[in-house]
């Protein structure tokens, strides 16, 4: 099923984050994330958890846009920032401040100081859901919030960064949802496979895969430091 709008188009980020803050659609998801927040892993027993949707983390006038699966149930689901919390948020927010992308080089929690420069993360689907796989039904439910966000982005956008190969699959069906032409046969994904398209704008971009770092790429060195490293030093140089 291919991905479409699902709701009217909402016409700036602040609002479409706020949209997405209070979205209910899923109720398995809803179910999940609300009880995460309160059951807690034993080490963060004396926060409050976040536990509603998670909007995308960044200015509004960003060059790359990273996109990932969907927040991590004791990470954003927590924090309630994107890639926050968690180890795999360690990863990614060290490779950005060592590519002059992010002020510091740790995520720890929304109130910490960080900043991006010139770079949005968000996510394909907005809820932890359980065991990190949401549904097909779940997936295409969410769909049109990415649509939105990468359609409000377009203008300074110019390099998209997909980590894992959902968040791949994601950004081509919404970019084919806005209607622009990308190459056939669909461009296959894999660490450092990119492919560029020029958008309906006229505009070149590009799309940039990197393997997720997730314990379990990372733990067994299947991502490497400078593995990701070199997705956002390339992200970067794209003009």
């Amino acid at each position: 099923m291919e991905w479409h709008f699902l709701l009217p188009v909402i016409k700036s980020l602040k609002l479409l984050d706020q949209k997405i803050v209070t979205c209910t659609r899923c109720p398995r998801l809803v179910q999940w994330r609300e009880e995460v927040a309160v059951v807690k892993r034993k080490s963060y027993e004396n926060e409050k958890y976040w536990g509603k949707p998670v909007p995308g983390f960044g200015p509004d006038n960003a060059q790359i846009v990273i996109v990932g699966l969907a927040p991590g149930a004791h990470g954003a689901n927590r924090t309630g920032r994107i890639f926050t919390g968690d180890s795999s948020g360690d990863w990614l927010y060290k490779a950005l401040h060592k590519n002059g992308l992010a002020t510091i080089p740790t995520s720890t929690s929304a109130n910490d100081g960080q900043k991006l420069i010139d770079t949005r993360i968000t996510c394909a689907v907005r809820c932890a859901p359980p065991d990190n796989k949401p549904s097909t039904e779940e997936k295409i439910q969410c769909s049109d919030y990415l649509i939105n966000e990468i359609e409000l982005l377009m203008p300074t956008a110019r390099t998209f960064v997909a980590l894992g190969s959902f968040a791949w699959s994601a950004i081509i069906k919404s970019l084919r949802a806005l209607n622009h032409q990308l190459p056939t046969p669909t461009p296959k994904f894999g660490h450092g496979e990119s492919f560029t398209f020029v958008g309906s704008d006229g505009v070149k971009r590009l799309v940039l895969g990197s393997y997720h770092p997730s314990q379990q790429n990372t733990f067994t060195g299947k991502l490497t430091e400078p593995m990701l490293n070199s997705i956002f030093k390339k992200a970067k140089s794209f003009k």
